[in-house]
This record gives structure tokens, sequence and C-alpha cells, in this order.
């Protein structure tokens, strides 16, 4: 039975980091610079402690607490297979073509997913379809939400990390201006030292806050495909139709490459 749970690790999210980080840190070497003189103890505490801290602000507490699973979530993307799905769809379409909606009804204890599990209940304890529907729908809404909700976390991160790090360059340089009699030499090093306050924020947002929300709302998309292909499944099992239409209707709900291979 095709379900959420953990599955092998998404190669992309690391190397699209290690792709980033060496494009522009190793850019930065390549120009003369020295590694070094991008860590910033201080930048970095206004940058990292800001940003989580208005996080912390706007964010209830549950969902707050859970970021790290998110993390994980987006690192390790549930195990979703479309095709299974609608292969498992057909399997149940065929009992109930030879048997009738009846004969799935002890099948159900073994259906592990309990979106599946729910919509096909109904379905043989004789629903009407629109109700079915609409059930369906507020279920897929409520998922929605929630899951917007946990990207949003993300989004918001990628907002506030660059303004973090402009009050980080702000500090730095009214420290520098106060100091401005010092040597022009120590000048020129404080007013760079004020700028990598800036850098880590948009680092931090452009590369890992935005794109951790990207990869959730991403993830969230796969899952409400499979979502609909069970509520379409579903009720056309329910309307008594052939096997061969139920996966036609399920295949024309894939992407286009997907189709020919599915079909048949």
């Amino acid at each position: 039975m095709t379900e959420s749970k953990s599955g092998k690790f998404e190669f992309g999210t690391i190397a699209g980091l290690l792709l980033g980080i060496g494009s522009i840190f190793g850019s930065f070497i390549l120009e003369g610079g020295a590694l070094g003189a991008l860590i910033l103890i201080p930048a970095m505490v206004i940058v990292f402690g800001g940003t989580i801290a208005a996080a912390l602000i706007g964010t209830p507490r549950d969902i707050f607490l859970k970021l790290p699973k998110f993390i994980m979530l987006a690192c390790f993307p549930p195990k979703l297979n479309v095709e299974e799905t609608i292969q498992i769809v057909i399997d149940y379409s065929i009992t109930a073509r030879k048997g009738g909606l009846l004969a799935l009804e002890s099948a159900l204890g073994d259906i592990k997913n309990p979106f599946l599990k729910k919509m096909l209940g109904l379905a043989v304890d004789g629903t009407n379809p629109e109700v079915i529907r609409d059930i369906a729908d507020i279920e897929m809404s409520y998922i929605t939400e929630r899951h917007n909700a946990n990207a949003s976390v993300f989004s918001k991160m990628g907002g506030y990390s660059p303004t973090m790090g402009i009050i980080g360059t702000v500090m730095g340089l009214i420290k520098t201006l106060a100091n401005a009699g010092e040597d022009s030499t120590m000048l020129i090093k404080h007013i760079a030292s004020a700028f990598i306050a800036t850098l880590w924020g948009v680092f931090m947002a452009n590369l890992v806050w935005l794109p951790l929300a990207d990869r959730l709302k991403s993830i969230h998309a796969e899952e409400k495909l499979i979502l609909e292909v069970m509520l379409e499944g579903v009720l056309t099992i329910q309307a008594g139709e052939s096997p061969s239409l139920t996966r036609t209707k399920l295949c024309s709900m894939l992407p286009a490459n997907k189709q020919a291979n599915e079909e048949r």
C-alpha cells in the first residue's frame, strides 16, 4: 500500500547547497579573498539569532518546534509513487467489477493509507458521490492549509534573514564611523567587515530558507496528486466503470511523458 513514509536521501537538496557554497565562496577565493575573512562571529550571531528570534515571535510554538523535522522531511522526503497508487486502485476496481462494491469491504482493514481507506469505505457504504467529493475536498483543503503553514515558516525566515543582515551591517558601520579618527587602513577593514552580515543574511535566505520552503511545497504537490488519484479512482469504482476506463482516467492525471508508459 502506498503511504507517506521516510524515503531515501534527497541528493538534490545537499547537491544544490554544496554547488551554491562552492560557486559563491569559491569565486570569492578565486578573486583573492580569504575565506576566514567571511567568518565573523558577531555578524553571524545577528543573522542567525535574529532570524530564528523573528520566526519564533511570528510562528505558533508547536510549528516552530517542528522546524528540525521539516528540514529532515526536505532532505528525506516521503516515498510517493503515483504509478503504484494507480495500480492499487485498478486492483480494487477489478475486485469490485467481479464481486460488486461489497466485495471490497473485507479489504478495508488492510488499507494503510487513511485517506484511501476513508474514501473507499464511504463508497462501500453507498454514500452519494457528491458527498464523498465534498468530504475529500474539505480534508484536502485542510491538508493544504497545514502544509502551506509549515512551508511559510521558511519563506518568512527567507524574508527576515536579509533584513537581519542589514541590521548587522548598519551596526558595524555605526561602530566604524564612531572610530573614524583611527588609521585609514583599519577604517577600510572595518567597513568591509560590516558588510559580511549582509552577505550571510542574503546567503541564508536564498540558499537555505527559501529553497527549503520550495522543497516542502513540491512535496505537498506530490502528496496532493496522490490524494486526487485516490479520490477519482474511488469515484470511478463506485460508478461501476471498467478497470480499463479507470486506468485511462487516472493516467490522464499524470504528466504526458508518463501517460504512455502507464496506459496499457
